[in-house]
């Protein structure tokens, strides 16, 4: 039995990582996917990859308001509702603290902060008659790790939000949930601005730290969000699922 049956669902960064993964999930479970991407290309592979006529792509970057707007337009027009946003687009890049310019703190909080707010705002209108939110956090919310500050208060937000706008949109039908992922393998994690060498290092170190001993996978996320996105979660609210192998509570 299918858990999302002729649910219309939007996962924005849905064209790599975590995104695809949920992607991939949802057709499984029934649903009609709309993914965002900000490049062609990734939206093209990911596309090819699925392969099913469920799927639709649209192009859109997640730290440009105007092209967050035209995303709801045509979503309006297209599809008419949604039922399930899984507002999951965001960057991470690694610098310490002397050498995180302007530039550096503004990209990560206008996606993953700013983009991830006003996507919601733009696209909540749109689920009339209830619907769940899930956002995409971080295990990073709970430890403090070197070189990761503004990454990690971008996640903070993010974790926030769950709560406050869980009691402004549960009136609604509404509900507002967050998943944290831990050490995950994902294009993401090779995106960081580090080199080879440092990037084996890195991924030694968070494999050690994890109790589990091991990086998630996309998949193993993407069960989580489900999770929150159907009614099995009917009664969670504003509620953060940690999937990180044990790193934020052993």
């Amino acid at each position: 039995m299918t858990k999302l049956t002729e649910k219309v669902a939007v996962i924005t960064g849905g064209s790599t990582g975590i995104g695809l993964a949920t992607a991939k999930t949802f057709i499984e479970e029934g649903a009609r996917v709309i993914i965002t991407g900000r490049t062609k290309e990734t939206l093209d592979a990911a596309a090819a990859e699925i392969n099913n006529d469920r799927l639709t792509a649209i192009q859109s970057d997640s730290s440009k308001l105007s092209e967050i707007s035209a995303l709801a337009e045509t979503l309006k027009k297209d599809f008419g509702k949604i039922d399930i946003l899984i507002a999951n687009a965001g960057i991470a890049w690694l610098a310490p603290l002397a050498q995180s310019d302007e530039a550096f703190f503004d990209a990560h909080f206008n996606t993953n902060v700013k983009g991830l707010f006003f996507t919601i705002q733009k696209l909540e209108p749109l689920m009339t008659g209830g619907g769940s939110i899930v956002l995409t956090a971080s295990a990073v919310v709970h430890k403090g790790f070197e070189n990761m500050s503004v990454y990690s208060a971008t996640k903070g937000a993010v974790r926030n939000f769950a709560r406050t706008l869980s009691a402004e949109l549960a009136p609604k039908g509404i509900r507002v949930n967050v998943v944290s992922p831990g050490p995950i393998e994902t294009p993401l994690f090779n995106k960081m601005g580090l080199t080879e060498q440092e990037m084996a290092g890195m991924a030694e170190g968070f494999s050690q730290m994890v109790p589990m001993k091991r990086f998630g996978t996309g998949e193993e996320i993407a069960k989580a969000i489900l999770f929150l996105a159907s009614d099995d979660s009917s009664y969670v609210l504003g509620e953060e699922l940690l999937v990180d192998g044990g790193v934020a509570n052993i």
